[in-house]
Formats: structure tokens, C-alpha cells, sequence
């Protein structure tokens, strides 16, 4: 039924203001009713009750609510609603009219209560969809959500951001493994009842992010006793074969015909789950739980090896409810992260390559990402005005842990070979080259892991026309670190001349030479300390405007192996500001905005890389082949040395004040948006405008000459640079403030160094973008969703990660290692997608069959031409970091000797994609669900990445890539999923 626009207005106007960022995990009830009526609501499912006594104002409120299924009464009149997490719903008991839905999965009248961007979807929504069940999929539906780079696995890019710079919730709990803030937390999505996604404009609860927000609400139990069961089987002969791409080498040799080999790929994935959920104590104990096995099987062929993969990972997720009174409710939350999956390797026979057959096999292993989740929260409906709450979790996971660490070979030097193959490197020797097995690790050292221990707690307070809300929060998060070498102690790689220079050699055409490198990283458990103080005043100002004026405080500080602080700022302090304006008070048209800062912390990752042991070293000899060790394939014999050794790093942990600045400021964002939304009948349209800004980037800074020139021009003649670190944290284009060691005798002390010194650029991004979006309620059989997006991203840095190098070393990557790697840096960035267009939906051809679609539109990504820097061009001003640039790989935008600028390549393909479903629901087995999902129904394969490095050889010895703008990843080809849902 359509809602007289007066009406809504009056009850949304009156109502109380929008609680949604008091928690994490709740939803609201609010209205107006009678002087002296009593308004109760009853979660349907769970019993849980509670009582509103109006007074004059004639409004009631209900904070802080578990999401369900609720009855709202005064005695008179009753409503059945949903509640949905971080929404509120709305209902005027003064005139008969139906129940507002202010925030919910279908269209519905507008919230003018909500300032922030943010879209819910059910498990409902979900289940009609065309879409692979996961965390990230579903956030792709957002407006302003964009798919990463695939180096970095399945994750998304908010507003412009990088994919590492998002936050991820379970049930109230953050689950972002800041190790790298490149993955997060697993569950059986099937267990999943809401998940919320934020792009922008959410409240001063929330930090620690730059891009956006998925905040994920579990399933729970109920007073009703269910079971069921799902499974979901994508079969590998329902999916087409992935393309390959010949190499544009000249007569490459048998094994470097392809340049992309992947048409011989099989998959087949097979998961399923069982549950069940129901009452331990009626109206007060509730339990749901959840258990999914996987039985996944992939085959990955390449030149001359291929491997077997299996993955049976289990997960489990277990929610208890316990309604202690009416007032207070205590939750816990369990949650098996048991990601485990095992690599079965083969070997071609001699001289066979692209075989598409398992040749010899050699030892499997495995890889694990395994953990567990513990959450318990508490909430206490103190008054009709006051709640609290609180939260304490610990989040425990291996990280990448490989078991066995070490098989046979281990004793046995990493040896390549690209003496008859130029372009790629042939494993040889005895290392376990069949197995992977690049590293030997400290026997004393810990298996790699991450924890992280959270507590956070909140109060809420209605006065008046104000809403205040103010709350604490700190995690400790702890990484462990398992020290490593080269397997058997040393690197190398046999190289054939071709009449170039080596380090400023001449190789004469034919003769051998070979690189030799070395690495130290040295085991230590790293700790980052985060805290958080926050304060919102949502104010309703007249019956048409409201203000959320809120400010979020944060502290970071990061440790090294030794429990000593390097890093330690000042509180920062983030503004969180916003209107909502019902433009003529008809409830129709809603004009919002916000201002907001953003900051991240300092990821767990730069610990370890900045604080911790690590050393590596690079040189060059010429070599003769019959000196090639048979056993081995090492030189037994070394010639003349090529140039001289590059060292990068020191064999002892760095002086705590040299490894970031003191002044360093967090990385931070500033945003705006503004928006309108109006609705037509069962159509909702809008409209936003967004900018964002990074203000005081921060990356690390890894050259040494700037610091030896300004000791010397302040008279420090015995300054020696190894007494810095390796690399050190800054605010590029900012004066530095760093502890020194002027005199070389083990005193260090603050020294405030000008900017000029690095002749860094400052951090650069900026995001804008002009966002259309629209849905159609259900209605007819069908409903709508949509949107639009044209956007630009543009700077000279990403962000926390490097999607061109796949570099995941979050906050610490190359981009401002030095002063040349910023020459040509400013452009549109990796994830700079200008058109995007989304649609999905779905219509019910009868009562048993549904059909639905997902489409996809989009713009391709820039394309840019990498190279070596050309060292010899600024060998004079390089001073002592020219011997480091020299080990780095053809990663400037220098292209082929010659400067170039980001994405003066042009841009990937348009991609488009069409995902198809259909689902019978039979009315002679009413909980029997069959669904069949067809992804990319018409097989599209257009190209998504190119290869964008121009040279290949080394920095001293570069040679044209003949594979250079050659395209090396496409579209994944269309697959059927096939599943099969019952509950009883």
C-alpha cells in the first residue's frame, strides 16, 4: 500500500533520531504515538520484549535492537516489521496508517534520519541472486565498488581505494587481518542474515579505513526448532576453457611458445553445509550453528610442471542468545576458520612442455590461513533513553603457514637457468624446485600467525531533541614472524651474454654469467596498539533537518621485535559531519551531505619489514658452464666480478628512531558527498556527488644518500648511513624528523631534515565521482536495482597496496623508495574505472519459478609501460642508493630508458558480463529450493590485464620485453553452479 507523503513526513520528522551507529550489529524501532500510551514491541522469534511509555513529545524509541522479526503494539493497533542492521524503522500509531520502512532490502520511503551511504542485503536478497555467495561479491553490488587487481585475490576497491584499505565486521567484531589489510575473516555464508556495505559517510564509531565498510550480521536462533541443508557444485564440465595467448617472442624456443597457458585448467568446486537452530531455553536461550565442508579439486598446468590442488577446508559458525531479562541481552559468537588447502606437484618429462597431463610426482604440502573467532557482546536497555553496551573478541589465524616447512632439497641452493630461455627462468638443480620449496626457516623460530584482541563499549543517551552516543574501543593485534634464507643459503640465476653491458661490463655474446643473491630475514613476534574515543550528537534541529555532528579520536603506535615503540603519534582527531534535509517535508524528496576524515593505522606487515632483521645482498660473476655443479647446478668455480655488491637492508635490527619519522603523521582521507533521493510510487532514484582527498600519505623511504648529503652540509664527516634503517616510514613531499647517529658513536638524536632533501613529490590521490542509482519495490512479480557511476581516481600512489607489481607489503611499497620511482607517477590510478553500470534483479514467472539476472558494464582499467631506471642517467646524484636501485625490477615508469607517465598506454577492454538464474521452489516439497546460476552466460573473455613491463634482464643489463603489452589475464569463462537447499 502506497503511504499518504504528509503522513511520512510527520512520522519521520517526529521520530527520534537514527541510532544506526550505535552499534555495529543492531537496528531500531522508532515513532510517534499518544501521551500515556505504552508501545511494545516483541521479537517474534526470540520472545524478547520491551515496553516505551510515551510522554508530551509523544515519541518512542528503541535502541540498540537484535535484527529480526518484531511485533510493535500500543494496545490498539500492531505492526509486523524487520529490523535491519544499522536501519530504523518508523511507525506513527497517532493516525492508521501502515508500518514505515525506513532502511530495509526492498524500496521503501525514504530515511531521512540517515546521513551515511550504505546499502543492506539480506539473506533473502542474496538467495535470489545470480551471484557466488561470498563477502565480496556482494559488496561488488554496491554502487562505488569496483573489483581489485587479481594479484590480491577476491576483494574490492571502495571509492577509489586501494583493496587494502577496508574494514570487515562480523557480529559487532572487526575480523581485518591488518598483518597487510589484505584479507580478512571466513564463514559459511549461508549462515549469514545481513550484510551491511558502507561506501562512504559512515559515523565516528567507524575508522581505521579508508575505502568502505562490510559489516556482516550471523544468523541466530529462534523459539521455532530448524534444520536443513545446502550444496553448491560448480562441475569443471560446465565451464568453458580459458584462453591462452601465444608469446610474440621471434622463434621462441618449445618453452616459451605461450605466453598465457591456461586453456588446460580444470576446476570443479563442491561445497555443502548442515544446520540447525532452535530453542535451549524458550524465550531465553537461543543457538544456531553451522557446518560447511568443502571438496574443491583444481588442476593448473604450466611450461613443464603442473599441480593437483584439494581443498576440504571446513568452517563453523555458532551463535548463542541468551535474553538474561528484557533489558539485557548477551551474545557469543563462534566461528572455525579451519583454511586449509594441499598442493599435490608434478614434473614433465624432459623436453615436454604444455602437456595438459600430470607428469612425475613429487612431495605435496600444504598451506594454511587456519584460525578461530571468539565474540561476546553484552547490551543493557538501562532506561527507555539509556543503553550500553559491550564488546570483547580475540581473533587467532596462522598466516600462510606451509607444512611441511621444509622438504627434501632444503640443504640445496635456489638455482634458475635462463642461459637458452631469455624471458623466463628454468628451475634446476636439487633444491625441491618440484615442490616449491624456495626458503629453508629458523628452527627456532614460532609458526607465522596473527591475534588480534578487541574491546570496544558504547552508551547511548536520548535528551531532548539530541541523540548522543559516545564509545571506546582498542585492539592489540600481534604478528609472528618466522625468519628465513634462500633454500640451501644462496639464489642463483645463469644468464647467457648478448654483447651488453652487466654493471657496466661488457658481456661478450655468448659468454655465461650469473646472478648470486643472498637473504636474512630473522624470526620476532611484532606488536600494533590501536585506540579509539568517540563522540556523536545527532540533532534534530527542526521537523525537517537533522545534524549528525560527530569526532572520532585515534592513537596508533607500532613496536618492533623488542617491545620498544618506533612509532607513537599524537591523538588525531577525525570530524564526522552531516544534514539531512526533507526538502518540502513531504517525506518524497531528502537532500543529505557529509564531511568526514578518515584515518589507517600503520599495518602489522611494516613491523616486521621496518623493525626486524632483514638483509639481503646482489651481485654478478662471469661464470663458465663446466663449472656447473651436476648435482647442484651451482657454480663450483666464479670469473671476474661484474660491478659491485648491492646491499639492501642490515644484519642488525634497526635504532627504533631511525625506522619512521617522528612527525609522522597517520595516513589519512578527507571526504564529501552530497545527495539527493526522491521517491516516484514504488521507484526510488538518487543522486551523489563524491570527492575524496588523502591527506599526509605515508610510505617507506629506502634511500640513504639524502641523509649522508645532509650530514654533510651540517659538518657530521664521520656520519655513517648504515647506522639508519633500511627503510624508513615518512610523509613524502613533508620535512622529516629522525634519530641520527651524526657522530658514529652509538648517539642518537632528533635531527629535523628539509624536504628538499628527498625531492619527494607529496602523496597524491583524489577520488571524484558522480553517482545515479534507482530501485523498484517488488511488485508485479518483478523488482529492480541499479546503478551508475562515473568516477576518476588519479594521483601518483595507489595506496596500502601496488596492483601493477601485485606488492601487498601494505603501506610499504615501492612507490616512494626513492625520488625516481615518482617521475611519471601522477595519472589515473589502477583501480580509475570511468564508467559503471550495474543492474541487477529478478521476476517471478510463477509460483514455483523464479528467474534473475545480474549484468555488468564497465570501463577497463589504465594501462601504463614499465622499465628499469635508468641508473647510469642520474648515476652521480645516486650516490650510495645506486648499488640498491640497482636490485630492483623493471618497475619505474621509465619505458625502455626513455620517461614515461601512468597509464600512457591507454585503458584494458570494456568489460561486460551477464550472470544468470533460476529457481524452482516445487509446491509438492515446499522446503525444497533447486537453483541453477550461470556466470558470464555468454561467455565473454575480454582481456582485463596486460603485461605493462617493457624490459626484462636486469638494471644493469635491460633487454625489450617481447611480451610487452602482450595480454596476460582475462575474464573468468562462463560456469554453471548447480544447488540444492532443504530445511525441516
Amino acid at each position: 500500500m502506497k503511504i499518504n507523503l504528509v503522513t511520512l513526513a510527520v512520522v519521520l520528522a517526529l521520530s527520534s533520531i537514527n541510532p544506526a551507529f550505535a552499534d555495529n550489529s543492531t537496528g531500531s524501532i522508532s515513532g510517534i504515538a499518544s501521551q500515556g500510551s505504552v508501545v511494545t514491541i516483541k521479537n517474534t522469534d526470540t520472545g524478547l520484549s520491551r515496553t516505551f511509555s510515551v510522554s508530551t513529545n509523544e515519541k518512542f524509541h528503541f535502541r540498540q535492537l537484535p535484527t529480526g522479526n518484531y511485533t510493535v503494539s500500543n494496545g490498539e493497533q500492531s505492526f509486523d516489521i524487520v529490523v535491519t542492521v544499522g536501519g530504523t524503522r518508523s511507525i506513527d500509531f497517532t493516525d492508521k496508517v501502515e508500518v514505515l520502512s525506513v532502511v530495509g532490502s526492498r524500496v521503501s520511503p525514504l530515511d531521512l534520519t540517515s546521513v551515511e551511504s550504505a546499502t543492506v542485503f539480506t539473506a533473502e536478497d542474496i538467495d535470489r541472486l545470480p551471484i557466488t555467495k561470498d563477502l565480496t561479491s556482494v559488496a561488488l553490488l554496491a554502487p562505488g565498488t569496483t573489483k581489485g587487481d587479481s594479484g590480491f585475490g577476491n576483494l574490492a576497491s571502495f571509492g577509489g581505494a586501494s583493496v587494502a584499505e577496508n574494514g570487515y565486521y562480523i557480529n559487532g567484531f572487526d575480523v581485518t587481518n591488518i598483518r597487510k589489510f589484505t584479507s580478512f575473516a571466513n564463514l559459511p555464508y549461508d549462515g549469514v542474515s545481513q550484510q551491511q556495505v558502507k561506501t562512504g559517510g559512515y559515523g565516528a564509531e567507524y575508522g581505521r579505513s579508508l575505502g568502505g565498510v562490510v559489516n556482516i550480521v550471523t544468523k541466530r536462533g529462534s523459539n521455532d526448532w530448524e534444520f536443513g541443508g545446502s550444496a553448491y557444485w560448480t562441475p569443471k564440465g560446465l565451464r568453458e576453457e580459458r584462453t591462452d595467448n601465444l608469446s610474440k617472442q621471434t622463434d621462441p624456443s618449445p618453452s616459451e611458445k605461450y605466453h598465457v597457458y591456461n586453456s588446460d585448467n580444470t576446476y570443479d568446486y563442491l561445497k555443502y553445509n548442515v544446520y540447525g537452530s532452535g530453542p535451549i531455553i524458550e524465550d531465553k536461550l537461543f543457538f544456531f550453528a553451522m557446518y560447511q565442508w568443502h571438496d574443491d579439486e583444481w588442476n593448473d598446468f604450466n611450461v613443464d610442471r603442473s599441480t593437483r590442488n584439494t581443498d576440504e577446508s571446513p568452517l563453523g559458525l555458532f551463535k548463542l542468545d541468551w535474553n538474561i531479562t528484557d533489558s539485557q541481552v548477551l551474545e557469543y559468537t563462534y566461528i572455525l576458520n579451519d583454511d586449509e588447502y594441499t598442493i599435490h606437484p608434478y614434473t614433465n618429462p624432459e623436453d615436454e612442455y604444455y602437456t595438459g597431463k600430470h607428469g612425475t610426482p613429487a612431495d605435496p604440502y600444504s598451506i594454511s590461513d587456519s584460525g578461530d573467532i571468539h565474540i561476546l557482546s553484552y547490551t543493557g536497555y538501562i532506561t527507555d533513553n539509556l543503553t550500553v553496551n559491550a564488546l570483547i573478541g580475540r581473533m587467532e589465524f596462522d598466516s600462510n603457514v606451509r607444512n611441511p616447512l621444509e622438504g627434501p632439497g632444503a640443504e640445496c641452493p635456489l638455482v634458475y637457468d635462463r642461459r637458452e630461455t631469455p624471458t623466463s627462468s628454468q628451475r634446476i638443480g636439487c633444491w625441491g624446485k618440484d615442490s616449491n620449496q624456495y626458503y629453508r626457516y629458523d628452527p627456532e623460530g614460532k609458526t607465522e600467525s596473527d591475534t588480534r584482541d578487541s574491546i570496544r563499549l558504547g552508551l547511548r543517551y536520548d535528551i531532548g531533541a539530541h541523540s548522543i552516543s559516545f564509545g571506546y574501543d582498542k585492539e592489540e593485534f600481534e604478528s609472528t614472524k618466522l625468519g628465513r634464507e634462500y633454500s640451501g643459503g644462496d639464489y642463483w640465476r645463469w644468464h647467457r651474454g648478448t654483447g651488453s653491458e652487466v654493471r657496466g661490463v661488457v658481456v661478450p655474446e655468448g659468454q655465461d654469467y650469473i646472478r648470486h643473491r643472498t637473504l636474512t630475514q630473522a624470526s620476532g613476534k611484532y606488536l600494533v596498539e590501536n585506540t579509539a574515543f568517540y563522540f556523536t550528537d545527532e540533532w534534530q534541529v527542526t521537523d525537517d533537518i537533522i545534524l549528525r555532528l560527530g569526532i572520532r579520536a585515534e592513537g596508533f603506535e607500532n613496536f618492533n621485535s623488542k617491545g620498544e615503540s618506533f612509532v607513537k603519534g599524537d591523538t588525531k582527531y577525525a570530524p564526522r559531519l552531516g544534514f539531512s534535509w526533507d526538502v518540502f517535508g513531504e517525506g518524497d524528496k531528502k537532500l543529505f551531505a557529509t564531511a568526514g576524515r578518515y584515518y589507517i593505522p600503520i599495518s602489522a606487515n611494516t613491523n616486521i619489514r621496518g623493525s626486524g632483521i632483514e638483509f639481503s645482498t646482489e651481485e654478478y660473476f662471469l661464470v663458465d658452464s663446466a663449472d656447473e655443479d651436476p648435482t647442484t647446478s651451482a657454480p663450483t668455480k666464479l670469473g671476474a666480478k661484474l660491478g659491485e655488491t648491492s646491499y639492501n637492508g642490515d644484519e642488525n635490527p634497526p635504532h627504533p628512531g631511525s625506522i619512521a619519522a617522528i612527525n609522522l603523521e597517520p595516513m589519512h582521507q578527507d571526504e564529501f558527498i552530497l545527495g539527493y533521493q526522491q521517491e516516484f510510487d514504488i521507484w526510488t532514484v538518487g543522486v551523489k556527488a563524491i570527492y575524496r582527498e588523502i591527506k599526509d600519505g605515508m610510505d617507506d623511504y629506502c634511500g640513504h644518500q639524502a641523509f649522508i648529503n645532509y650530514a654533510n652540509d651540517n659538518g657530521y664527516d664521520n656520519f655513517d648511513y648504515s647506522s639508519m634503517a633500511n627503510c624508513m616510514m615518512m610523509n613524502p613531499g613533508n620535512d622529516v624528523e629522525i634519530a641520527m647517529d651524526l657522530e658514529n658513536n652509538g648517539n642518537y638524536q632528533a635531527v629535523s631534515i628539509p624536504a628538499s632533501y628527498f625531492d619527494l613529490d607529496k602523496y597524491k590521490r583524489t577520488y571524484t565521482a558522480v553517482e545515479f542509482f534507482w530501485e523498484r519495490a517488488f511488485e508485479d512479480n518483478w523488482y529492480l536495482k541499479g546503478s551508475y557511476s562515473y568516477a576518476k581516481s588519479k594521483g601518483n600512489a595507489e595506496g596500502y597496496v601496488n596492483s601493477t607489481l601485485e606488492q601487498d607489503d601494505a603501506g610499504a611499497t615501492q612507490d616512494v623508495d626513492h625520488a625516481l620511482f615518482q617521475k611519471g607517477a601522477y595519472g589515473y590510478l589502477p583501480n580509475d574505472r570511468r564508467h559503471t553500470l550495474k543492474l541487477f534483479g529478478g521476476y517471478n514467472v510463477t509460483e514455483e519459478i523464479a528467474v534473475s539476472a545480474n549484468i555488468l558494464v564497465q570501463s577497463g582499467r589504465p594501462v601504463s609501460c614499465y622499465g628499469y631506471l635508468p641508473l647510469e642517467q642520474y648515476k652521480d646524484e645516486l650516490g650510495v642508493d645506486y648499488s640498491g636501485l640497482a636490485s630492483y625490477s623493471a618497475s619505474s615508469f621509465f619505458c625502455q630508458g626513455k620517461l614515461g607517465s601512468r597509464g600512457n598506454e591507454g585503458r584494458t577492454p570494456w568489460v561486460k558480463t551477464v550472470d544468470l538464474g533460476v529457481t524452482y521452489r516445487p509446491e509438492w516439497a515446499e522446503n525444497l529450493t533447486l537453483r541453477a546460476n550461470i556466470k558470464n552466460a555468454f561467455n565473454s573473455q575480454e582481456i582485463t590485464e596486460y603485461t605493462e613491463t617493457s624490459e626484462i634482464g636486469s638494471a644493469s643489463a635491460p633487454e625489450a620485453n617481447p611480451n610487452y603489452l602482450n595480454a596476460s589475464n582475462y575474464l573468468t569463462p562462463r560456469r554453471v553452479e548447480l544447488s540444492v537447499s532443504y530445511k525441516f
